[in-house]
């Protein structure tokens, strides 16, 4: 059994580590607002920009004049994977399930024979996939430092991704990230960036006709290009909001926790200390009988 000592300095420990775990949830719990805000505001442009294109891009594909961003560069053999997560942990799962999809996507696309490129975005996800695909990492990218993400961070991780296509590096990058649903869920998601993924019902929705000017085609050359890097934005928004929902439920299960353990050790504190008590009495007694 551990000494009385013993026992009141591992429950000092553990009182300042529910301190610690208890400040983060409320800092998480703070920045998980403005970082929620920043989706909600993100989410509309980022959806019109994708019915546009999709818009636009009715009766382009098969149009030699179409940009290669839509129409493919006519392989499928070489395939990118922009995978996002944080540069911080204690946030649960959260990088975890992202890395784990991934891993799933690269080990589909190795039994189809494809090859795999990566782009890692975030310090967390490289470190998990270094340890198996090393090799494939063409590209890394951290957020260490930055203390609010904004569309120059996107623009860094968009112009990488298309200077990558115009040299003909791969033929299809699909971007992996959580998409934040709420506080204690965050849903691993992934999405094609290139060529641009054209969802049919979501063309046929726009209901209105427009006439362009210029052409369809011209306006694409000049919208895809923005379109990853908005759709990439996004990601990286949903990535912030996710991860102080999970640092948010993280921080608040070890503050209940340390809790636990607290009153765990004071009932142990209380027993040994009456076990000391009867120790003494007993030698006491003992004594004063032998005299």
């Amino acid at each position: 059994m551990a000494s009385l000592k013993a026992i009141r300095t591992r429950i000092a420990t553990v009182t300042a580590t529910r301190k610690i775990t208890k400040a983060m949830q409320m800092v998480a719990a703070a920045k998980l607002r403005r970082a929620q805000d920043a989706v909600m505001a993100a989410r509309p442009y980022a959806d019109k920009m994708s019915n546009v294109i999709a818009s636009l891009a009715k009766g382009l594909r098969e149009n030699p004049a179409a940009p290669a961003l839509l129409t493919r560069t006519g392989r499928d053999q070489v395939h990118l994977l922009i995978v996002a997560t944080s540069d911080r942990g204690l946030c649960g799962g959260f990088n975890t399930n992202i890395v784990r999809l991934a891993r799933q996507r690269i080990q589909a696309l190795q039994r189809e024979g494809k090859d795999v490129k990566l782009i890692c975005v975030g310090r967390k996800g490289r470190d998990q996939l270094k340890r198996q695909h090393a090799s494939r990492i063409v590209a890394e990218i951290e957020q260490t430092g930055v203390k609010q993400i904004g569309f120059s961070n996107a623009l860094t991780v968009g112009r990488k991704v298309l200077e990558m296509f115009e040299a003909g590096e791969f033929d299809v990058a699909t971007l992996i990230y959580a998409r934040f649903k709420s506080v204690i869920s965050q849903v691993p998601t992934t999405q094609q960036l290139i060529p641009a993924s054209i969802d049919e019902p979501a063309a046929a929705s726009t209901g209105t006709l427009y006439e362009y000017e210029p052409d369809e085609a011209e306006i694409l050359a000049e919208l895809l290009p923005r379109n990853v890097t908005v759709q990439i934005f996004r990601a990286l928004l949903e990535n912030v909001a996710g991860e102080f929902g999970a640092k948010m439920s993280a921080m608040d299960a070890a503050t209940r926790n340390a809790g636990d353990v607290i009153d765990a050790l004071t009932i142990l504190r209380n027993r040994t200390r009456q076990a000391q008590i009867t120790k003494e009495l007993i030698e006491i007694i003992s004594g004063a009988e032998a005299l």
